[in-house]
């Protein structure tokens, strides 16, 4: 059947037909232009679609031509760029800690030492501990310094160590083992070697029996206690008197003292 048998009322109604189906494509096509850009339901969409004019339909599809026909690329890459998914935002971002807890920038802490408060040590408790330690020490270095004073009070009495170091001392002197002798029995006779010795009819005091005793000063300020001081003094002493030991000796053999 051609054209030619249709009246002109039939080519009609055939046109209002064709146009009517190109306006329902044209309207599902406006469904799903609207579908990716406003993502409203299908349902309306198709509704709103089969009401609209051809021209409003037309103008639709030309608007939703480059979404639809939009390159996959510029999808994915739209896609990697937000990770697959919308970053929060500043109003999204979760509490996961009270901020007003934190201290403001440039705000100094106070300190519990010198503030007097929190769990530090409170400054009164402070000072009277710094104190107590203070004091304590001091007793301390009293007591020890009280302890040596008692000590060096006190004459070290070893006649071994002593004459050990008598004989040390004679060779500088040029002195042999002979004068040794000598002195080890002229010291042995005045005071066995004693650091303490005293006469008491005389004053006489240490080892060598210096008379008066402060002569040994010269010697050095211990001369009271220590058997070195008084050695050195009485080793000058029979030095500067009679030349050697044994020349003291012989002396006192006749005299009784040197």
């Amino acid at each position: 059947m051609t054209s030619t048998n249709f009246t002109r009322r039939d080519q009609t109604r055939i046109r209002r037909a064709l146009r009517r189906r190109r306006r329902l494509r044209l309207g599902t096509a406006t469904a799903l232009g609207s579908l990716a850009v406003a993502g409203v339901s299908g349902a309306a969409v198709g509704t709103a679609g089969a009401n609209l004019r051809s021209t409003a339909g037309i103008q639709l599809v030309n608007l939703a031509e480059p979404l639809l026909t939009a390159p996959q690329d510029a999808v994915n890459a739209e896609d990697a760029d937000d990770g697959g998914g919308r970053a929060a935002g500043p109003d999204e971002r979760p509490a996961t800690d009270n901020e007003s807890d934190r201290p403001a920038a440039g705000k100094a802490q106070p300190d519990t030492a010198e503030a007097g408060t929190g769990t530090g040590v409170e400054v009164p408790e402070y000072r009277e501990l710094a104190a107590k330690i203070a004091a304590d020490a001091a007793d301390a270095a009293a007591q020890t310094a009280a302890e040596e004073a008692a000590r060096a009070a006190v004459p070290l009495d070893d006649p071994a160590a002593a004459k050990a170091y008598a004989a040390s001392a004679l060779p500088a002197r040029g002195w042999d083992a002979g004068q040794s002798t000598c002195l080890d029995t002229l010291w042995t006779k005045e005071s066995e070697w004693l650091t303490s010795a005293l006469n008491p009819s005389s004053g006489a005091y240490g080892i060598a029996q210096s008379l008066p005793a402060e002569k040994m000063a010269v010697a050095g300020a211990d001369w009271k206690v220590s058997y070195s001081t008084q050695i050195n003094w009485g080793l000058d002493y029979i030095a500067s008197r009679y030349g050697n030991p044994c020349a003291a000796l012989s002396f006192h053999y006749a005299n009784n003292w040197y």
